[in-house]
């Protein structure tokens, strides 16, 4: 078994993933084609040209089209199934998804409905493959803590398979500091708590989601590395951030690879995991994630290894699931070691 191969056969677990992120052009099309709107693309080439970013807001934009030709509750389970199946294929045991339920119930479908249909795709995928998966809502910043209020009421009353929340969205122009008080309400909830920052904003953003948002996890995290104080906190507190390197390129919050901040955190002692944020829009997995920590930072394999251990370390799983989980990955990595 060369490194490559091995790199893929690494068990792994993803901390930040989006469900509509994941949505295969193959997919986009079937969906148009369900809808009511104009037919924008006429092959795969086209909806692959159309993911193609200039920014972080190009990006959004792209996303928001994605998700109005998601037009019946029901579409969601096919999406989740398949995101779950190309997980598998990366051999990704743990997944903790993010879905933005106000986007689309903004645009009309039921809160309810939609995550029955997520949780349907869930339930069929683990029927079939050897992964499991939890979700995070994205209460979405843009449309401020009132709002993120109502979203709770919706968890609170239906809440199947929930287990965390977090801000998405953008950063420039909506600050964390006004979530205080729907993050609190979250952690009496009994859930845990991420949010997305420094992806798009300076380390004021990541200080402010881990002083007033008291979060576990922080999506993206790149600009932590502008301040060696901010560097310091996230190491002797064990804050984690979750990575997502390709998904950074591709929306120029860094400008390669190379230049991604995760070799920093990872010589600075800070918790990080690898995640693949928006596959589908970004031509990623979490394979080619790992592969390309290996080629570009020259991480090593035990290296790589130890970012999976991180990601189930740093889950959100039950402590008596998070501990068979690692001993699981611990077995199979003594395997593939065997075959070297």
């Amino acid at each position: 078994m060369d490194s490559l191969e091995l790199i893929k056969a690494l068990p792994k677990a993803e901390q930040h993933i989006h469900i509509v992120g994941s949505t295969r052009p193959e997919t986009l099309l079937w969906l148009i084609e369900e809808s009511d709107e104009i037919h924008p693309f006429e092959s795969l080439d086209e909806v692959e040209s159309f993911f193609q970013y200039s920014d972080f807001d190009h990006f959004i934009s792209v996303y928001s089209t994605v998700s109005k030709f998601i037009v019946d509750e029901n579409q969601f389970e096919r999406i989740t199934y398949e995101m779950l199946e190309s997980a598998n294929l990366c051999n990704v045991r743990y997944v903790e998804a993010s879905f933005s339920a106000p986007d689309h119930v903004k645009m009309g479908l039921d809160y309810g409905a939609m995550l029955d249909a997520i949780n349907r795709g869930i339930k069929r995928a683990c029927g079939v493959f050897d992964v499991k998966c939890n979700l995070r809502i994205d209460l979405v910043r843009n449309y401020g803590p009132d709002h993120g209020m109502v979203v709770l009421d919706w968890i609170e009353e239906k809440g199947d398979n929930i287990i965390a929340v977090d801000i998405g969205g953008s950063e420039q122009g909506y600050p964390p500091e006004p979530y205080k008080s729907v993050y609190n309400r979250a952690k009496e909830m009994g859930l845990h708590l991420t949010a997305h920052a420094g992806e798009t904003a300076g380390p004021e953003s990541i200080w402010g989601v881990i002083l007033h948002l008291e979060v576990e996890r922080i999506g993206h995290g790149t600009s932590a590395v502008e301040d060696p104080l901010l560097m310091a906190y996230l190491r002797d507190t064990a804050v984690t951030i979750e990575t997502c390197p390709v998904s950074n390129v591709r929306t120029n919050a860094v400008s390669s690879v190379r230049e991604h901040p995760i070799r920093s955190f990872i010589d600075n002692g800070i918790n990080v995991t690898v995640n693949s944020d928006d596959p589908s829009m970004f031509s990623t997995d979490m394979n080619n994630e790992y592969i390309q920590l290996s080629k570009q930072l020259r991480l090593k394999i035990p290296e790589l290894f130890q970012l999976s251990l991180n990601a189930v370390d740093s889950s959100f799983l039950q402590s008596e699931d998070k501990g068979k989980l690692r001993m699981k990955f611990m077995k199979e990595y003594r395997q593939l070691k065997e075959k070297l």
